[in-house]
């Protein structure tokens, strides 16, 4: 079902690299979330990449081709089920729990997510040779509490 309300099926933090493993909550605050971190701050992190999103539906869809990923194993931070993945481009403005936040880009894939899918080739998910399927990045306005089951709507009135 594509709508413009979603809930947060998952919430995955660790310490930098992937897989990210799932816990019940997590503080957001512009850095990002508590207890997570990344690896390479070139490519990931800083206050316009604080969270990686991705869709419910997109991870279930690429398990039906016969892909090994699952929340968390290419790196998002929140996965999110019931959303239409068409509405989270950059510039959307969604808002989770009491928590805002703006999309700022599209997720590039990397090497090391390569094992979330059958063949190795990360490029399933990338934006320029698979639009709608990319997991996107975030910038979060304000702190706040987002945790598993939380409401994630579309809000296209929310400022930063």
């Amino acid at each position: 079902m594509k709508s413009e309300q979603g809930v947060i099926v998952s919430v995955s933090v660790s310490p930098g690299g992937v897989p990210k493993v799932p816990v019940p909550s997590a503080r957001a605050s512009a850095a990002g979330l508590a207890g997570d971190g990344q690896r390479n701050l070139e490519f990931h992190g800083g206050p316009d990449r604080a969270l990686c999103l991705y869709s419910m539906e997109r991870i279930e869809a690429l398990q039906a081709e016969g892909h090994p990923i699952a929340p968390g194993t290419t790196g998002e931070n929140l996965t999110i089920r019931g959303l239409d993945w068409d509405l989270v481009v950059p510039g959307a403005s969604l808002t989770m729990g009491g928590v805002r936040v703006k999309v700022t880009a599209y997720a590039a894939p990397c090497a090391t997510i390569r094992p979330s899918f059958a063949d190795g080739n990360s490029n399933r998910i990338s934006q320029k040779t698979h639009p709608g399927w990319s997991r996107v990045y975030a910038r979060i306005s304000g702190e706040g509490e987002i945790r598993v089951g939380d409401a994630v709507g579309v809000d296209e009135a929310c400022a930063d």
